[in-house]
């Protein structure tokens, strides 16, 4: 495909499951035997950019230092320095100022450390995708998927990018993340009708990005990446909404306006009561000033800045990253959650308790060792074992649930999938089939 024509290959909204593997490929210059050439796919990213979601990438060290002087009472204190230095009262303006600055060290602090705690964790993250290049199966950063690219997908894979299915053999995938349906989705190489496929749980010959192969194997051709992704316009949606005060902060903000309002009133009463008796003007300003510092709660913020971090402390230590202070106030303030599925109030995983072989039921323990005693060196079940790796299209690091558990199971058994798996390749499959409740 000519290059002035690459545009077309980032219409992420385009039907592409209404055309057939071979004029998706035609479409966006994708080759589904041999996949891109290097130059290629290093000019397509130079192009369209990494394949990555937009993202604010959390504000500056300098910004989130200034950051801690926005709040009103915050603003209110400074000012009431500014004034304590401007009357000569540099004893109240030093402590003012003490003050302020130990609030703003301890927000900045814990927001600096939980900056840096979320871009580990990003990194950790970062996925890999396994793509056709020059005819070679490669892995590398999902960062680096461009349109046209051939992925590679097996039980445990993230879809890394919005591609057409081509190739399918028992492939399914959870797309809860994206449509909100938690059983996994099946997903064959075909080709849609005219009116068919209008919302995206019902296209079985697309897959995409943030979506996850519970079961099979397949092959599917790129076909959007980035903010061109159905994912990356919900991400597009979530950063144009930003971010609002919290309950918190508008309370702290209202009381601050409730103060000044105050105090300039009542530091109003005391100087015009005092000039109506005649006492001398600079008398009765430097009065009222000093009235209006001494009515401001100097140590509030601190209080609020305190108790909060150690909140944070505490959700820190159940491995909870807290990015802003406030938020800690925050889930405190949610009295009702709501959630529609199980999985989101239980570990989401299941698990193997009991098994049966030659004649037999042996409970399986929930931790250590699968079995114990005679069952533990049973031929019969060390044959079930065998069966529940070989018999599965998972692996320890994803897939479907029950083949996770059986594999889980297996490996506590003392099995070696890995070596097991070497020693017999497989050649053919049936797959799993509800009838037959067998593969």
């Amino acid at each position: 495909m000519a290059p002035g024509k690459q545009d077309d290959t980032s219409a992420g909204r385009a039907e592409w499951h209404r055309l057939s593997p071979a004029e998706v490929a035609l479409r966006v210059g994708g080759d589904l035997q041999r996949g891109l050439d290097a130059r290629t796919a290093a000019r397509r990213l130079a192009a369209y950019g990494p394949n990555l979601l937009p993202e604010g990438g959390g504000p500056s060290p300098w910004a989130i230092v200034v950051g801690q002087f926005g709040d009103v009472m915050v603003l209110i204190l400074v000012a009431a320095a500014g004034l304590s230095l401007l009357f000569g009262e540099v004893a109240d303006a030093a402590a003012i100022g003490a003050i302020v600055l130990l609030n703003a060290a301890l927000g900045a602090v814990q927001e600096l450390r939980a900056e840096r705690s979320l871009a580990s964790l990003r990194r950790l993250l970062a996925p890999v995708a396994r793509v056709l290049r020059e005819g070679r199966v490669r892995e590398i950063p999902a960062a680096e998927v461009v349109p046209g690219d051939v992925l590679l997908l097996e039980a445990g894979d993230r879809v890394v990018a919005d591609a057409r299915v081509v190739e399918a053999a028992a492939l399914e995938v959870d797309e809860s993340a994206l449509t909100g349906e938690s059983v996994p989705v099946s997903k064959k190489a075909v080709t849609l009708a005219e009116g068919q496929g209008r919302s995206l749980g019902d296209r079985p010959n697309m897959v995409y990005q943030g979506t996850v192969v519970t079961r099979g194997r397949g092959r599917a051709l790129v076909v959007a990446t980035g903010r061109e992704t159905e994912m990356g316009g919900i991400a597009g949606l979530l950063q144009e909404s930003g971010e609002g005060p919290t309950p918190l902060q508008r309370r702290l903000a209202q009381l601050g306006r409730y103060l000044v309002a105050a105090c300039l009133g009542l530091a109003g009463l005391v100087v015009a009561a005092g000039f109506a008796r005649g006492e001398p003007p600079l008398t009765m300003v430097l009065a009222g000033v000093s009235l209006a510092v001494a009515a401001i709660p100097e140590g509030l913020p601190a209080v609020v800045t305190i108790v909060l971090a150690l909140g944070t402390q505490r959700m820190l230590a159940r491995r909870a990253v807290i990015r802003r202070l406030s938020a800690v106030e925050t889930l405190g303030c949610a009295t009702v959650i709501c959630t529609d599925k199980t999985g989101t109030l239980t570990w989401n995983e299941m698990e193997v308790r009991s098994l049966y072989a030659a004649g037999r039921r042996h409970r399986v323990a929930a931790e250590g060792p699968a079995l114990a005693g005679d069952a533990a060196s049973s031929p019969a079940v060390r044959r079930l074992f065998e069966a529940m790796v070989l018999c599965n299209d998972a692996r320890l690091s994803g897939g479907d649930p029950t083949e996770l558990a059986l594999l889980r199971a297996a490996a506590r058994a003392g099995v070696d999938g890995d070596a097991l798996r070497a020693r017999h390749p497989r050649v053919a499959e049936s797959p799993f089939d509800p009838a037959r409740k067998a593969m």
